[in-house]
């Protein structure tokens, strides 16, 4: 399918910095071409914005540039002052959230995400099938705001869909897999059928754990997280990344958990929730998940003084807990209980200390540990005493 419509004004959906650069590269590549495009994310993130009216901000965008060999490119860009970033991939930073390039098109020739053949495309539909997906493969034109659809990306982002554009093209590069599933929570879109036919059967075993902690993360940052956690199981990469299959009573009970508890999500510990339930519920240690995935220190730091969520959570409980750090720190605070509860007892934003200082007990002739014990234990003595517990 083939649409070329026009998007009226379409640069008033960017920041007023990304208008301002616009304008000037249209003025820079008019004696060149009248065939740049801006291409990808930003594209289908205009037309979300048009649809449904959603608070998106576009912060990065890519432009192709139409109709110049390879060496006017290079010099075009040099008058920029732009930096080549891929080149062998004809891709160049203009500025920190702007990427030019020449369009291509990409064959795969070996085993690895670099392993790819590239040569210029030799026109807008050719370039546009090597996207991923056709929400992914629209193009705008900055001289005139034709946009082109070569193969439905309008009506997919209208029915909040993921589809694969080329099943070939698709299964050279096994980490659109995993881009399927981030984009799915982070939009909450649902992917094609047949589309997860496909991706059910591709293996995942060229991947570096960089590349998958990377799609992970942007999945554990996402709005929908009970939309990622369907399609980790749906398409297999549950069992082929972590080897463990999620019951349906396991998905139901942490689907339900994610969906109904984001709003309470701590924003500046937002994206370790995800693991911190699903483990729960699997009753599987956090190092496992963490070592296959060889996720970042501050992963391990995180969960390293995290407590389970227990089902009865008593005041003498979450003030002890409070010893260890601040509630507001806890992943198990989205219950809507443990906020109210932390806030009354003065501990959601610091620490339990009870009235004893390590001031005092130094002057007892306490130091070094054994001052660090006997602080803990007074502290404990203060909480069994005042907080009612589970006897």
């Amino acid at each position: 399918m083939y649409q070329k419509s026009k998007i009226v004004d379409f640069n008033k959906e960017l920041p007023k910095s990304l208008q301002k650069e616009i304008e000037f590269l249209k003025s820079f590549f008019k004696n060149y071409s009248n065939r740049v495009y801006l291409v990808g994310g930003a594209v289908r993130d205009i037309l979300r914005k048009r649809f449904f009216n959603e608070d998106i901000k576009i912060v990065d965008i890519d432009l192709e540039v139409f109709g110049v060999n390879e060496k006017t490119f290079e010099n075009l860009m040099k008058k920029l002052g732009a930096k080549g970033v891929g080149k062998s991939f004809f891709v160049y930073k203009y500025r920190e959230n702007i990427d030019i390039s020449l369009p291509r098109v990409e064959s795969k020739v070996g085993v690895g995400h670099r392993a790819f053949r590239v040569k210029i495309a030799k026109d807008e539909k050719e370039a546009a099938r090597r996207r991923d997906f056709k929400m992914n493969a629209l193009m705008l034109n900055i001289f005139n705001s034709n946009l082109l659809d070569f193969f439905g990306g309008v009506d997919d982002i209208k029915n909040k869909k993921i589809s694969i554009i080329d099943e070939e093209k698709f299964k050279e590069d096994s980490l659109r897999v995993l881009r399927a599933i981030q984009f799915s929570a982070r939009f909450g879109y649902k992917i094609e059928k047949n589309s997860a036919k496909i991706m059910q059967k591709i293996s995942l075993d060229d991947l570096s754990s960089q590349r998958v902690f990377w799609e992970f993360e942007k999945m554990f940052k996402a709005k929908f997280l009970h939309f990622g956690l369907y399609y980790l199981l749906n398409l297999k990469v549950f069992e082929k990344i972590f080897n463990l299959k999620g019951s349906r009573r396991f998905f139901l009970k942490s689907a339900l958990e994610l969906a109904r508890n984001r709003k309470n999500f701590e924003k500046d510990i937002y994206k370790f929730y995800f693991l911190y339930i699903v483990r729960k519920n699997i009753h599987k240690k956090i190092l496992y998940f963490l070592d296959i995935l060889k996720a970042p220190n501050e992963y391990y730091k995180m969960f390293k003084k995290q407590k389970l969520l227990p089902k009865n959570r008593s005041d003498r409980f979450l003030v002890a807990l409070s010893l260890t750090y601040p509630l507001k720190l806890w992943l198990g605070n989205y219950k809507r209980d443990v906020k109210k509860r932390a806030k009354k007892f003065d501990i959601w934003d610091k620490k339990f200390d009870g009235g004893v200082k390590p001031k005092d007990i130094l002057k007892e002739g306490f130091f070094g540990k054994e001052l660090g014990i006997e602080i803990k234990k007074r502290r404990l003595e203060i909480i069994r005493k005042n907080y009612k517990g589970i006897e």
